[in-house]
């Protein structure tokens, strides 16, 4: 009878996790051992692992000095055990291995009560020389999670089949949630200039959050964004919430700018599972994908993998889209019927400070930067000349408003006014009216009030 054949590092990965720290051994250069827990084993390829490096002790003066070591592994599920035959390659500080690390272990750390105590110092790369099963009894495998891969597969071939921005991310907000067994997603996208990410997206939340900003290198979504990697957390910690900021040096250096200008995160307030993917495509970033769970090691290695794929069909999408929106190929706004302005009644005031394109519709914020320097040339062109019909192009062409070159995202930054307008109940629509042609719907006289701060 023939023995099996020896494990794969990919066939364990769910050892990998976190969930039951490894047992290391190292030994000094005159022989002597040393045995201690490690808090992270961390899968980097079929060829090697990372290690978490955190205290200068004694397993770190082995290494350096005798690079051959053990690491012993238990199944979180079945209970089995593998030994790693591991050589020491070198640290690293920072990258992707490092800062998916560092967010494992900050989960790990919250969920043990060490929080205060592991810090990760580096990430000691290994490459793996031998891996072999530990004899011994072990509980059944659990049930694979049911249509995990049809759902991805009937997802990209439904992205494919859209036409519209608003299809797309309708699209891939329901494959996401489907693959990844949640009802808490979003997409959000890049701004080119300044790298924040914006949502333009989401499900499963008490509000939208639509319009709501996340910085480079901020939380889960940020570091995912920043590092243009997969960050997967499988416990709760503090340390990568997203708490909304009250920017008191923003408001002391402008007394005449208000300061409620961001819209609230939507994001559970205490999830226990994250994962995130920057949506990648040629060398840029143009967004990221992020679901969450209440529940601790809800999403697994799989699920990581059809993210990132999902994210991939998602971008190739968007930039097929992008391509199609020359302004060169689009139309001219339709011709305006001539309109009786409102002149009584409901009077909507809305003002906009310069600074930063912040617009408030009487007073309750709607929007701020290039989508609401959009919306002001809007409301501005509907009072001076009565105008109504508008099209993509003319706003592409318009230097007033502040797109990028590279990339402008213009459907996006339309898309999410629109959504915000009607959010916001203030009875000012936009409808899309053809390719690239969309008009301003307005029911009452507007009072406009532009402020130079």
């Amino acid at each position: 009878m023939n023995p099996p054949p020896a494990p794969r590092l990919a066939d364990i990965r769910p050892c990998l996790e976190g969930a039951i720290p490894g047992v290391m051994a190292s030994a000094a250069t005159d022989g002597t051992p040393n045995v201690a827990y490690v808090s992270q084993v961390f899968y980097v390829d079929e060829e090697h692992v990372a290690l978490s490096f955190q205290f200068f002790n004694k397993t770190r003066h082995n290494i350096l000095a005798n690079p051959h070591a053990s690491v012993l592994v238990a199944h979180p599920y079945t209970g089995a055990f593998y030994r790693l035959h591991l050589r020491y390659l070198h640290t690293v500080t920072d990258g992707p291995v490092f800062e998916a690390m560092k967010a494992q272990l900050a989960g790990i750390a919250s969920h043990s009560g060490m929080a205060g105590i592991f810090k990760l110092q580096g990430s000691d790369i290994y490459r793996l020389e031998r891996l072999e099963a530990v004899p011994g009894q072990q509980l059944a495998q659990p049930a694979p999670r049911s249509a995990v891969l049809a759902s991805l597969r009937r997802g990209s071939q439904a992205l494919s089949r859209c036409t519209s921005l608003e299809e797309l991310l309708a699209t891939a907000l329901e494959t996401l949630c489907a693959v990844c067994h949640t009802e808490h997603a979003m997409v959000l996208m890049c701004d080119p200039v300044t790298q924040r990410l914006y949502t333009v997206a989401s499900c499963g939340y008490a509000t939208s959050g639509l319009g709501s900003e996340i910085a480079p290198g901020q939380g889960v979504i940020g570091v995912a964004a920043e590092q243009r990697t997969p960050i997967r957390i499988g416990y709760m910690t503090t340390a990568y919430l997203y708490q909304r900021a009250v920017r008191s040096s923003w408001r002391s250096n402008h007394p005449q700018m208000p300061l409620d200008t961001d819209i609230p995160y939507p994001g559970l307030l205490e999830p226990h599972s994250q994962m995130a993917t920057p949506i990648i495509h040629g060398d840029r970033v143009l967004g990221a994908m992020f679901v969450e769970s209440v529940h601790d090691l809800h999403f697994d290695h799989e699920q990581e993998d059809m993210l990132v794929t999902l994210a991939a069909h998602l971008g190739a999408a968007l930039q097929l889209m992008g391509d199609s929106s020359d302004p060169r190929d689009e139309p001219d706004p339709a011709p305006d019927t001539p309109r009786r302005r409102n002149s009584g009644g409901t009077v909507l005031r809305i003002k906009r400070y310069q600074l930063n394109n912040s617009v408030f519709i009487d007073d309750s914020y709607l929007i701020k930067g290039v989508a609401g320097a959009i919306f002001w040339k809007l409301v501005t062109e509907h009072v001076r000349l009565g105008r109504c019909e508008f099209s993509n192009r003319e706003l592409r062409l318009d230097p007033d408003i502040g797109l990028p070159d590279l990339t402008d995202n213009l459907e996006a930054r339309l898309l999410l006014l629109q959504r915000r307008l009607a959010e916001h109940a203030a009875s000012i629509r936009i409808e899309k009216t053809g390719r690239g042609r969309f008009r301003l719907l307005v029911p009452h006289r507007l009072e406009l009030l532009d402020q130079a701060g």
